[in-house]
């Protein structure tokens, strides 16, 4: 049986997944203030679960905790994405490596299902504000399976804080972009072909090729990146 502690801990780990995930898809705008009130009636919390998870936030960047002052939501700005980017590349390209190195064939089956999955599915829902949701959450796995070989737990779980951090400017990106209207031209992204990028990551991960993979995933990263600044200039 829990105990309290137990129960408010893993109340606590739940909430923090909730608050992560809305604001990295918008829900909570950046620089919004995070009333402890506010939120305890909007995810049916207490007030002690629900500072625990804030805190645990504010260690990881999506929330900024001030004192005296409570919590917000952490800004954005495009010298923090060109951080995280570099960041995220030299963390990644080296997991991919190591993961390449030492992956089985348990990792190649588990990357070729993630890869398929999500060249099965549109980034953009039809008359969606934003990045459809299920898209997301397959490009997440395709990308947590690329490096799922990795031998070391620590490089596994930088890549993902920081890959959360990009998915956050990509979706207020999307959200903020103007819509052609229908029939009328193209996304100022269109020529540019993604699933073709994913899918030479992909042959070369899987054709044992570390450079090639690693060289090819920093170039998506750093494109994605500059989409970015040019939706949010």
């Amino acid at each position: 049986m829990q105990t309290n502690s137990t129960t408010s801990r893993t109340m606590a780990s739940t909430l923090a997944a909730s608050i992560r995930l809305d604001i990295i898809n918008g829900t909570l705008p950046p620089g919004s203030k995070l009333q402890i009130r506010e939120l305890c009636d909007r995810y049916s919390a207490g007030a002690i679960p629900m500072r625990e998870a804030l805190s645990r936030l504010a260690t990881s960047g999506f929330v900024i905790a001030e004192d005296q002052r409570g919590f917000r939501v952490a800004e954005v700005s495009a010298e923090e994405l060109a951080d995280i980017t570099e960041a995220r590349i030299h963390i990644e390209c080296e997991a991919l490596r190591r993961s390449i190195e030492h992956g089985d064939l348990d990792w190649e089956e588990k990357l070729a299902g993630a890869h398929h999955r999500l060249s099965r599915l549109p980034m953009l829902a039809e008359g969606a504000a934003g990045v459809d949701a299920e898209w997301e959450r397959a490009h997440m796995a395709f990308h947590s399976a690329l490096i799922g070989g990795c031998d070391s737990k620590w490089l596994v779980a930088l890549a993902e804080l920081l890959r959360d951090q990009t998915a956050r400017y990509r979706n207020l990106s999307v959200a903020n972009s103007p819509r052609p209207s229908k029939g009328k031209g193209k996304r100022a992204d269109a020529t540019r072909d993604v699933r073709a990028e994913h899918q030479q990551i992909v042959d070369a991960a899987l054709a044992r090729d570390a450079h090639r993979a690693s060289t090819l995933l920093a170039e998506h990263l750093r494109a994605t990146t500059q989409l970015v600044l040019r939706r949010t200039a």
